[in-house]
């Protein structure tokens, strides 16, 4: 059954609090609060829809190692017993089986290549 927001009108006419109510849709709107007969207002809210873009299909996707090779990503998962990044999902040829996360400001194998291209002028691409 749907939940309904209605929202409690002071005697100023000013909203108060709201409360949710189970109704069906068929059901006409409260006017008054079932306990305490004070008058109520429903309030127009957003319908909790799922789609295909909600929350926990974006969380099964993000979780799901062939959509994700799918889709062109690679994903690493720490081993906590060595601090070693493995791959476990993803086909990139380039990018590496495992890694150890670097510290600080140090670059990934191969990261400077990706970052910098030709004529960069950082200090970096200086030292070579």
């Amino acid at each position: 059954m749907p939940t309904f927001v209605y929202c409690i009108v002071n005697p100023d006419g000013s909203d108060g609090a709201t409360l949710e109510i189970e109704q069906a849709f068929g059901d006409a709107p409260l006017t008054h609060h079932p306990l305490t007969g004070e008058p109520l207002r429903r309030v127009v809210t957003a319908a909790g829809l799922v789609t295909r873009y909600g929350e926990g299909e974006i969380k099964r996707k993000v979780n799901d190692s062939q959509e994700l090779a799918r889709l062109g990503f690679t994903r690493y998962e720490r081993d906590p017993a060595t601090g070693r990044y493995h791959k476990t999902a993803g086909t990139d040829p380039n990018a590496p089986e495992s890694f150890v996360k670097p510290q600080g400001n140090e670059l990934l194998p191969g990261e400077a290549d990706l970052i910098h291209g030709a004529g960069c002028s950082c200090s970096h691409c200086k030292k070579k």
